[in-house]
């Protein structure tokens, strides 16, 4: 495995199935002091839930430490140059997760540092998060080959992230999205949810409005109707579909509350996966 994990594509089928069964382990077993003496720096341009805390919770339960970095705390390219910020947490960390806003923030981090960068979450990805969701798949499904995955909604960073996993585990992919709102991918998109969500064995979906981006949302939400997850478009899925959603969520608009509660709604394993998927991503890190 690489050392430094930016995109999904950092990640071979091999390093996936490799975590998974780490994860499966730990899963079983939570506390542990294989980390013991680590401590991972969490840089943080953007408020958080599951990111913060289950980072913070998997290096505790792992023996070691983590730092908790608020935007205050070094305003990255203001108060200090990102390449200084790297050089520094290199002296006293033994790795580094950045939530940031620009991919690039997350990129020179990695290019200056000397330990492990991890991407929490960029404009352009979100391996973390698609990494939890193929390990839930995993636990799910066993097997990805033969599997359909329906996008519906705005073609963001975690839909980039899904792409690339598509390709590396090897299942079909469908995207329906508004104009002007697809992801940055060569793969066939289209414009009809119902089209995308034909014989899905999964439906994701994800907020309209994403961090950074409150100042659009009206228009947003206008651009996105009929892109509703809800139990009208789901008969076109296959009977034992399951439903996807990385959270927030805004109920009422992308997803109803009968379908992200409803019995094909796997989103709360997927969120309680980030925890046990990211501990084993971490083992394999900061271990060596």
């Amino acid at each position: 495995m690489k050392r430094d994990i930016l995109s999904f594509a950092d990640m071979t089928a091999d390093d996936l199935n490799d975590l998974f069964e780490i994860a499966k382990k730990l899963k079983k077993h939570r506390i542990s002091s294989l980390l013991k003496g680590k401590v991972l720096a969490l840089v943080f341009e953007k408020p958080s839930l599951r990111t913060r805390f289950t980072f913070e919770t998997g290096m505790f339960e792992l023996g070691g430490y983590a730092i908790y970095l608020a935007p205050q705390d070094i305003g990255l390219g203001k108060r200090e140059c990102i390449p200084d910020v790297a050089r520094n947490l290199s002296r006293w960390a033994s790795g580094i997760m950045a939530r940031t806003f620009e991919h690039r923030t997350v990129a020179e981090l990695a290019q200056y540092a000397t330990i492990p960068v991890i991407n929490g979450l960029s404009d352009l990805e979100h391996p973390c998060q698609v990494l939890a969701d193929m390990f839930t798949i995993w636990e799910k499904k066993g097997d990805f080959s033969g599997l359909k995955l329906a996008w519906v909604g705005d073609g963001n960073n975690v839909c980039n992230s899904l792409i690339i996993s598509s390709r590396t585990l090897g299942f079909s992919m469908s995207i329906a999205t508004p104009k002007r709102y697809e992801p940055r991918s060569k793969i066939k998109i289209t414009n009809d949810p119902i089209e995308a969500v034909k014989d899905a064995d999964i439906v994701y979906t994800d907020v309209w409005t994403s961090m950074g981006q409150e100042n659009k949302r009206d228009e947003r939400i206008k651009r996105f109707e009929g892109f509703q997850i809800n139990e009208e478009l789901l008969k076109n899925a296959k009977k034992n579909y399951l439903i996807m959603h990385c959270l927030p969520a805004h109920r009422g608009e992308e997803i109803t509350d009968d379908v992200i509660d409803g019995p094909h709604s796997i989103v709360f394993h997927q969120s309680e996966n980030r925890l046990h998927v990211q501990k084993a991503l971490l083992l394999k890190l900061l271990s060596k």
